[in-house]
């Protein structure tokens, strides 16, 4: 009879025990909660071929496209790919009068966990002329978020976790969470902060080691970053990897070559299958969902 009863206590405890394994999971993962519903204003309309000329969100001003640019009175964006490491990289470089023109957006216009949506629709809802993925903050529970100016999440993550800050005047810094509340960044200017990381550069320096890498990342991905050349001259990057033609590349080696185009201070957004850019529209890159070419939906998107 005892042996039963401690059977039954051991099958009892182990459902339990998978049925708290399959629940964590999920809320992890895939139990969708919206904090906030978030408005964000469309700043353009979202043109439906590369050779449209006219974007009303700037002041009805004629603007010049073509495949690979972008310009009207306040804004010029200019695409380019190169090859480095076996890999494939995708270049937005940004030149902009006011820096309230980069801008960041929740997916379904919601602050929350496990809000997803691929970028090119994020971007389709905001009217971005150019997005890319952000730091799917959504995926986790701590590191701040502040985005536009408004402070949504002031729990840190771990003591060397790095944050990328926008502030007001265009400028950016990669500081620790540790060393600053999200409060204090927000009364010093910050509009927008990103918690993945690490920091790439700073001051035109590689700031990661050669065998850094995030978490459990494979050495070759396909990335995500945003890096300054100075106020108002902005690029967004994206890499390819995980196919024949693209490998993919470590930390250091998009760090590198950030370095190489004259980048000052660059920042790891989400990797992996998030890596995504979408100009007018179009989806640039070659993400990689498992093992096919699809975007992978995020929680977040910056973008102009």
């Amino acid at each position: 009879m005892m042996k039963r009863l401690a059977k039954a206590y051991v099958l009892l405890f182990s459902l339990l025990l998978t049925a708290f394994t399959v629940y964590a999971l999920l809320d992890s993962f895939v139990i969708r909660r919206v904090y906030q519903t978030v408005e964000t204003a469309v700043t353009a309309p979202q043109t439906e071929a590369v050779d449209s000329a006219l974007l009303s969100g700037h002041e009805e001003k004629e603007a010049s496209v073509t495949a690979n640019s972008y310009e009207d009175d306040t804004i010029r964006v200019e695409l380019s790919t190169y090859r480095a490491e076996n890999s494939t990289v995708y270049v937005a470089e940004l030149w902009m009068e006011d820096a309230d023109c980069l801008r960041t957006a929740f997916s379904q216009n919601s602050y929350g966990k496990n809000v997803t949506a691929v970028t090119s629709d994020t971007a389709e809802d905001v009217g971005a002329i150019l997005a890319i993925n952000g730091d799917n903050y959504g995926s986790r529970e701590t590191g701040y978020v502040i985005r536009n100016g408004v402070l949504y999440r002031d729990e840190a993550a771990a003591a060397d976790q790095e944050d990328l800050v926008v502030y007001a005047d265009g400028s950016f810094a990669v500081i620790r969470e540790s060393e600053v509340s999200a409060q204090e960044l927000l009364d010093q200017g910050a509009v927008q902060v990103f918690s993945f990381g690490p920091g790439l550069l700073e001051d035109g320096e590689i700031t990661v080691g050669t065998t850094e890498e995030v978490d459990r990342a494979k050495a070759s991905n396909p990335r995500t970053a945003i890096g300054i050349m100075e106020p108002g001259h902005y690029v967004l990057v994206v890499s390819d990897g995980r196919t024949d033609e693209s490998e993919g590349l470590s930390l250091y080696e998009l760090a590198a070559f950030l370095q190489s185009i004259g980048v000052q201070t660059a920042y790891n957004l989400d990797g992996g299958g998030s890596s995504t850019m979408v100009f007018l529209g179009q989806v640039v890159n070659q993400p990689t969902s498992g093992r096919s070419i699809r975007e992978r939906a995020v929680t977040d998107i910056i973008y102009i």
